[in-house]
C-alpha cells in the first residue's frame, strides 16, 4: 500500500472502528471504574492494559486510546502519554528520567515555565540545570557531564524563534553518552511540520492546547516516546497521577482532522505579514523561521515541512507604558492572551524596557520592544491594517 500523505493521514488517524463503533468520530467514554465479570477477565486486563485493554479510568478509556494511537502514528513513536496541560507533559517527562544528584541540560530559549520548573522544583530535588545557546550544535558535547541524564530542546525557541540543529545536537550528545534521554518541546510544529524522533530524539512533547485542539477551548499535553523510553515514561507518568479528561481528548482527536488545512492558512498568512513587517521602518528585526533573517533558518529549510502562525518582531524603540497601552489596547482584530494556536489572532508585548527576556545564555543585549504575534484565520489584509493603525498610533505618541 502506498504510504499516506500527511493530509490524508490526519483525516484517518484515530478513527478505527473499535473507537468509533460506526460513527464518524470516536465515542466519548467517561468512566472511573471498569467492571469485570470474572477473575480471569480482571487478570487479563492487568496483563494487557498497556496494550489498550480497559482497566481503570486513570489508565485511559477508548477515547484516550484513539487519540494516543493517532499521536503515536503521526509522530512515529512507540506510545503516547497524555497530560492535563503542555506544562504537565514537560515536567512529567523530565521527572520520569531524573533523580537526586542528576544534571540536566536545557536550551536557553526554552518556554519560561520549563525554566522555572528546573530552577525551582528540580533544584529542591538536588538536580542541577545548565542552559546553553540554542545555536550550539555539536558544541553540546562539551557540556555533558557524567551525571547528565536529560537534554531538553525546544525548536524553534520560545519568543525569538531560534531553530536548532537538532540532528547535530543529538549526534554529538549520543557520542558522549549513548544513554542520555533527549526530550524536545515540539509544540510549534504541531507534531507534523517536524519529526524529531526521526532525528534521534527520544520524546516529543507538545501542548495540544495549541494547534491540535485549535479553538482555544481546552488544555492538553502529549508526549510521544520511542521504544527505548516508552515504558518508563508511561509508568512514571501514571505514578505521578497524570491523566486528561475524555471530553478534552475528544476535542483534540477531532482537531487533528482539520489540522493540515488550518496550518496551511496560518503559515500563508503569517509569512505574508512577517514580510510586510520586515519592510516597516518601525521594525528592526522579524523572528520568523521561514524568513532567511531568522537564526537557524538553514535548519528550518532542511528539517521542517512548513511553518505555523507564531512569530515575533522587535520594534526599534523602547515603548513607554503609555505608548504600549495605545498600541495594544486599541487593536481591532488582535487580542491579548497568554496562549496561541487557535483560530484567532493574538498579540503580546514581551518586554517594553531594554530587551532582557528570559534567556539563560550569553547573547548581545538588544534594545527595543519585543512583540509576539499569533496569526489566526482572519483575512491577512485586515490584520495588516490593524498593525498599520497601531504604528500610526505610535507615531502620534512620539
Amino acid at each position: 500500500m502506498t504510504k499516506k500523505k500527511i493530509d490524508t493521514l490526519l483525516v484517518d488517524v484515530g478513527r478505527e472502528k473499535k473507537y468509533t463503533q460506526g460513527a464518524v468520530n470516536p465515542l466519548i467514554q467517561r468512566t472511573s471504574s471498569v467492571l469485570f465479570d470474572t477473575v480471569e477477565d480482571l487478570e487479563h486486563a492487568l496483563k494487557t492494559h498497556h496494550k489498550g485493554t480497559l482497566i481503570y479510568g486513570r489508565r485511559g478509556t477508548m477515547t484516550h486510546f484513539a487519540f494516543r494511537d493517532a499521536m503515536t502514528t503521526l509522530e512515529g513513536g512507540a506510545g503516547c502519554a497524555l497530560y492535563p496541560s503542555g506544562t504537565a507533559a514537560i515536567t512529567s517527562s523530565i521527572l520520569s528520567f531524573v533523580e537526586s544528584g542528576d544534571h540536566v541540560l536545557v536550551t536557553g530559549t526554552a518556554y519560561e515555565p520549563t525554566q522555572s520548573f528546573c530552577d525551582h522544583f528540580l533544584r529542591k530535588m538536588n538536580i542541577s540545570t545548565d542552559y546553553f545557546d540554542p545555536m550550539i550544535g555539536k558544541g553540546i558535547a562539551a557540556l555533558i557531564k557524567p551525571n547528565t541524564k536529560v537534554l531538553f530542546l525546544e525548536s524553534p525557541g520560545s519568543l525569538t524563534m531560534e531553530v536548532q540543529d537538532v540532528p547535530a545536537i543529538v549526534q554529538a550528545a549520543r557520542q558522549v553518552n549513548p544513554d542520555i534521554v533527549i526530550i524536545i518541546d515540539n509544540t510549534w510544529s504541531a507534531g507534523i511540520l517536524f519529526k524529531p524522533l526521526e532525528c534521534g530524539v527520544d520524546i516529543s512533547v507538545q501542548s495540544a492546547t495549541k494547534y491540535i485542539i485549535g479553538h482555544s477551548d481546552g488544555m492538553l499535553g502529549t508526549a510521544v516516546s520511542n521504544a527505548r523510553c516508552w515504558e518508563q515514561l508511561r509508568e512514571r507518568s501514571y505514578l505521578l497521577g497524570q491523566i486528561a479528561d475524555p471530553d478534552t481528548v475528544y476535542m483534540a482527536n477531532r482537531g487533528l482532522h482539520t489540522l493540515a488545512v488550518r496550518l496551511k492558512q496560518h503559515e500563508k498568512s503569517s509569512i505574508h505579514i512577517a514580510k510586510w513587517l520586515a519592510q516597516r521602518p518601525e521594525v528592526s528585526e522579524v523572528y520568523h523561521p521561514a524568513l532567511p533573517s531568522c537564526p537557524g533558518h538553514i535548519y528550518f529549510k532542511r528539517d521542517f515541512t512548513g511553518s505555523c502562525g507564531l512569530f515575533s518582531f522587535l520594534l526599534k524603540t523602547q515603548l513607554t507604558s503609555r505608548q504600549l497601552s495605545d498600541y495594544l489596547d486599541n487593536m481591532t482584530h488582535f487580542k491579548m492572551a497568554f496562549s496561541w494556536g487557535g483560530y484567532e489572532s493574538l498579540i503580546m508585548e514581551i518586554q517594553p524596557k531594554p530587551l532582557k527576556i528570559l534567556r539563560q545564555y550569553n547573547e548581545p543585549l538588544k534594545t527595543g520592544t519585543l512583540i509576539r504575534l499569533h496569526i489566526g484565520l482572519e483575512d491577512p489584509q485586515d490584520l495588516i491594517e490593524d498593525l498599520d493603525a497601531g504604528f500610526s498610533r505610535l507615531r502620534g505618541r512620539n
